[in-house]
């Protein structure tokens, strides 16, 4: 839960041994959900390693090996008692992340983390203009140029 007890509520895992700036990435998840009209919502994000990653990966999405994100919405509009909505995980792995941008591997991971939000808000990449949309605002949150 957040320390000072605001909303949006993020909750951390970090299932693996890299160094995060987990109070940093909590801010931005927050920034983001803010800045998409998201207060009165709790979401959860777990930073695990690549076997983890991996077996998720291929159980959830039926695909081979390991990948950076994954999202799981809970499509669900229902609120808790408080008010709460449960958007759903985002799960990311720093040891891909790395691969992705050895360079820059702390703003890999701001730019997954926005990305996985914005997926489970709803947002995707199918097409022309949804890309647009979506890498715009993924720049416009982490700061971050997707080329």
């Amino acid at each position: 839960m957040n320390a000072d007890g605001g909303h949006p509520t993020i909750l951390i895992s970090n299932r693996q041994s890299a160094e995060l700036d987990e109070a940093g990435l909590g801010t931005l998840a927050r920034e983001t959900l803010l800045g998409e009209g998201h207060e009165l919502v709790e979401l959860s994000v777990s930073f695990v390693d690549e076997d983890e990653m991996t077996e998720l990966h291929e159980r959830y999405m039926d695909e081979p090996g390991s990948t950076d994100v994954l999202t799981f919405p809970l499509d669900d509009e229902d609120r808790d008692e408080e008010g709460l909505r449960l958007l759903g995980d985002v799960v990311i792995s720093p040891a891909v992340a790395a691969r992705n941008n050895p360079d820059a591997p702390d703003a890999e991971l701001r730019l997954l983390l926005v990305h996985g939000i914005l997926h489970i808000l709803g947002y995707d990449h199918e097409d022309d203009a949804g890309r647009a949309d979506m890498w715009a605002r993924q720049e416009r949150y982490s700061g971050v140029r997707v080329p």
